[in-house]
């Protein structure tokens, strides 16, 4: 797995397959590239895919960023390092967030928007924030819970558990301090690129009210609902992320330029 150095710093990396437009995928809070490792499988054959650490997240290494904003700014700080003049992001949750305060900064370098059970504000309950910082294992342990669909299999969610306890535990924190913080619900009428919004009909983390309110507020926004998925959707029933995905490529097929 690759590391690159960006103005932002050092950026990991995972790459797959071949394609125009490029597609660079964002995890949410806490988490890694490895949440679209369905993806980068699935749509090889469709794009040039990209799926990052954030900074502070996985191999990229530390710090993590302060609010949402940076971290878009560190998106596009790896468009320029990969060369990339523009590219569809996707985002899951706080990485859709980031995706689409990317695209509102810069739209000239976003041809498409995916974001995946996240939101236009994120609101985060106070027992998430007060808990990451009195008992986080604990409440690590609450969060996945709350962001798989009731049946989810057992192993899927102790290995989820095992991924979040290795997340440094500060950075986690911020990531939802920083959510908490975001609301661009006024913007979205600025967005003219194509959009894509998923979510599982079982989200409790970001409730399907939260993409029908992107949908409201962007022309043209098409909504998936993925049937028995939570919040994980793209883990628990990728087929229907990767289909709504490769959609969303077709309508943004534009040839890929260099910067």
């Amino acid at each position: 797995m690759p590391t690159i150095t960006s103005a932002a710093g050092a950026i990991s990396y995972a790459q797959r397959g071949a394609g125009a437009p490029p597609l660079v995928c964002i995890h949410g809070a806490g988490g890694t590239h490895q949440h679209w490792g369905y993806q980068l499988r699935d749509l090889a054959g469709a794009a040039r895919i990209y799926a990052l650490d954030l900074p502070g997240h996985g191999r990229s290494p530390l710090p993590g960023r302060a609010s949402l904003a940076e971290y878009g700014a560190a998106v596009l700080a790896l468009l320029d390092a990969l060369g990339l003049a523009r590219a569809v992001l996707a985002g899951h949750s706080m990485g859709g967030a980031i995706a689409l305060a990317a695209a509102l900064a810069r739209p000239d370098r976003v041809a498409g928007l995916a974001l995946v059970g996240s939101g236009a504000r994120l609101r985060v309950a106070p027992a998430i924030l007060g808990g990451l910082a009195s008992d986080y294992e604990a409440t690590v342990r609450m969060i996945v819970r709350s962001s798989y669909a009731a049946d989810a299999p057992a192993d899927l969610i102790a290995r989820a558990e095992a991924d979040y306890a290795r997340c440094d535990p500060q950075v986690y924190r911020d990531d939802f301090v920083a959510c908490d913080g975001f609301d661009l619900r006024a913007r979205l009428g600025e967005l003219s690129c194509p959009v894509a919004v998923v979510c599982g009909d079982a989200d409790r983390m970001t409730p399907l009210k939260y993409s029908q309110e992107i949908c409201a507020g962007v022309a043209g926004a098409r909504l998936t609902v993925v049937a028995g998925a939570g919040h994980m959707a793209l883990v628990e029933r990728p087929a229907a992320v990767s289909a709504a995905l490769r959609d969303l490529l077709a309508r943004c097929g534009e040839p890929a330029r260099s910067a």
